[in-house]
């Protein structure tokens, strides 16, 4: 490894050259790299609405509905004209409305009046039309603006595709104003944790080469979610900035006794254990990810396991280089200590560690008993609340009612079964309409003697397609109770059904991640058990410190079922493996520390006391970096899936700070005994002291 790290140092133009080459290309990569907001398409593809949406493509000739368009004060010829302008729109795959149901002849020739009331009511009510749309993928923006320039603001549009081009056109921006606030306050942090106003520059540009070439580089893959987007570099910078810190402490020990080159030899070959471990359990938090079946998580998790390592690399080859070339500069901007010493604080947290550990084990089982009940939201519904969107909904809502769309395939039988089963369906609760051949046309009239677009929208060559409509919301216990009886009611005629409809994929997204979150949970918690066992050499030593920090998390997760929020599922699902692997560093420092000052200190509550003395400055200043990230993340989204996530992480870095700072400490000292009879070999780790 020596000769590696001399390698490194004695070769800096070339190191430097290579990083900001591969920057500058990466830069350009990641303009290429598309943006999917649709978290549908993260689904198994064996999720039954999966395979309905593929059905309907390959078979009905079109796209799935997923947008709805209301005109207000509008005749019947008025609103065929709607149509015909909405469906020559650039990403319009095809707008459905009345006389694709009855047929256009039978609309212009029939009064109103003659025809099935509870089939007009849902298509045209009191001189407001209301039609379905399908808009296509990655088309969403353009198609969007330009059906509201048509409408103009006295119409109304809603549904999923517009809610996703809502959250197309924020993404950037918004990360943008997450940068903008996180990027001063971590400078302002690091000027505090730091002794040179050069420094903080050093750390900044270190990691911000790393992110740019892990977002350059997702042009293997093509395409990455908006989570994905707006998440990972902030992420990435928040969890990896204290490699930086560690190495260049490191090197400034080692400038008072060796010339710079050599000082920055020792302070990588120092430094290289401590960072790798804290990047290895990071690393194996954000793998965990990768095994969910809801694949958002593999796209979320392999970004992130990139980022920190190509963070890691950056840290221990890049900046060794550019310190070493601007070291004089550091030294010109030298400032005084701003960090408080933390003297007293050993003894004060030493007295308060035994209340703190009573009132964490109080609050421990209905912590995990709440976060185990929290209510959960799956859709993207909330993003609208405070847009045209959400006023358009209610708008729609009120002219129409509440109005929730399913569409059931079965296999094309005899017309009589379709009947049994459409008479099924509407007896169920929450279902207020059923549209089919059977409904609409009648069974009893033969199929030749119907319009072939009208039996288009019903047959295809092997499917028969039905309309549910429900007055049930997008999502919530009555929307998913709803869909299993419709569902089971299929099951009572067919053996072969499918379900789409945006409730549906919902549906089938609430029972994958139900199993994920287990599985990535425990994948997270032994990968990191296996990480501190290696460490420490100790069977117990892990088993503490994963306690120290679950029971965090679980305090976190807690927090939405006491206030009664609801939760994105997103959020509950990534900050398990986020936090821990992100957080247990800092038990990871604190126990290093404290078992090398036992070897000085023979007493533990001395050895304790100067722990917390030499330790808290770098914990704190590591928590307050991705504390400051969660909440700018929180506070610049109007995303409630980033936000919910931004909330988690920052409330969770504190939490897990208050449980390493005051509840580990009383672990440690009452399992004393217990710890050395269960080490192997005590690590043999160097100490790090970040003051």
């Amino acid at each position: 490894m020596e000769n590696i790290i001399y390698s490194i140092v004695t070769h800096r133009k070339t190191v430097l050259f290579t990083f900001l080459f591969t920057a500058v290309l990466c830069a350009v990569f990641s303009l290429l790299v598309s943006v999917n907001y649709n978290m549908v398409d993260y689904l198994p593809k064996d999720a039954q609405s999966t395979t309905a949406i593929q059905i309907i493509k390959d078979e009905f000739d079109g796209e799935f509905p997923n947008a709805r368009v209301m005109l207000t004060n509008v005749s019947i010829i008025e609103a065929l004209e709607y149509k015909e302008k909405i469906a020559e729109i650039d990403g319009v795959a095809s707008v459905s409305w009345l006389d694709d149901i009855i047929g256009l002849d039978t609309l212009k020739t029939t009064p109103l009046e003659f025809l099935d009331a509870s089939v007009i009511k849902n298509y045209y009510s009191y001189n407001n039309a209301l039609m379905t749309l399908s808009i296509e993928s990655g088309k969403e923006i353009d198609a969007v603006n330009a059906i509201y320039e048509l409408i103009g603001e006295n119409n109304a549009a809603s549904g999923e595709a517009v809610n996703t081009a809502r959250t197309q056109a924020m993404a950037v921006s918004e990360v943008l104003n997450a940068m903008a606030i996180l990027l001063p306050i971590i400078v302002i942090i690091l000027i505090i944790a730091t002794t040179s106003w050069i420094e903080p520059l050093l750390f900044l540009f270190t990691i911000g080469i790393a992110v740019i070439i892990n977002m350059g580089t997702n042009i293997i893959y093509g395409e990455i979610s908006f989570i994905t987007q707006t998440v990972s570099p902030v992420l990435q910078i928040a969890v990896s900035m204290d490699y930086a810190i560690f190495l260049l402490h490191s090197f400034n020990e080692h400038r008072t006794s060796h010339e710079p080159q050599k000082a920055m030899v020792l302070a990588m070959k120092q430094s290289f254990p401590t960072v790798a471990a804290s990047a290895a359990t990071t690393v194996i938090g954000f793998a965990a990810l990768i095994f969910m079946r809801f694949t958002i998580g593999a796209d979320l998790g392999i970004n992130l396991l990139k980022g920190v390592t190509l963070s890691f690399i950056s840290v221990m080859i890049f900046l060794p280089v550019i310190t070493l070339m601007f070291y004089k500069a550091i030294d010109k901007t030298r400032h005084r200590k701003f960090i408080p010493d933390f003297k007293k604080a050993g003894n004060l947290l030493m007295k308060l560690r035994i209340p703190f550990l009573v009132l964490a084990l109080l609050v421990l089982v209905p912590s995990f008993l709440a976060q185990s009940n929290v209510e959960f939201l799956y859709g993207t519904s909330r993003i609208a609340n405070a847009t045209r969107v959400g006023k358009d909904t209610l708008l729609i809502k009120e002219k129409f009612g509440e109005e929730n769309v399913l569409v059931l395939l079965v296999p094309k039988e005899y017309p009589g079964k379709e009947t049994e089963l459409c008479d099924a369906l509407s007896e169920l609760p929450h279902v207020t309409n059923i549209v089919s051949f059977a409904t609409a046309v009648g069974a009893e009239i033969p199929r030749e003697y119907v319009p072939e677009d009208a039996v288009k929208q019903f047959y295809s060559e092997s499917y028969t397609r039905i309309i549910i409509y429900t007055d049930t919301e997008e999502e919530g216990v009555e929307t998913f109770t709803t869909v299993q009886s419709i569902i089971d009611t299929a099951a009572m005629f067919y053996d072969t059904h499918y379900l789409a409809g945006q409730s549906a994929a919902l549906y089938d997204m609430k029972k994958v991640i139900s199993s994920d979150n287990v599985i990535v949970s425990l994948l997270a918690i032994i990968g990191i058990f296996i990480v501190l066992l290696v460490t420490f050499r100790s069977l117990f030593l892990p088993l503490i410190l994963i306690f120290t920090i679950e029971t965090a998390i679980w305090i976190n997760l807690s927090i939405p079922y006491f206030t009664g929020n609801a939760l994105s599922f997103v959020g509950f699902l990534i900050i398990n493996t986020v936090q821990l692997g992100a957080t247990v560093d800092y038990a990871i420092l604190f126990t290093n520390n404290y078992l090398n000052n036992k070897k000085t200190y023979l007493n533990k509550k001395d050895a304790m006391r100067i722990t917390i003395e030499d330790n808290l400055a770098a914990i704190l200043t590591s928590a307050g970096i991705l504390a400051t990230a969660g909440f700018a993340l929180a506070y610049t989204s109007s995303n409630p899936i980033i936000s919910d996530l931004g909330i988690l992480l920052g409330r969770g870095t504190l939490l897990s700070l208050t449980m390493v700072v005051f509840v580990l400490p009383a672990l440690l000292v009452m399992f004393d005994i217990l710890i050395q009879k269960n080490t192997f070999k005590m690590s043999q780790s160097n100490e790090i002291n970040l003051e």
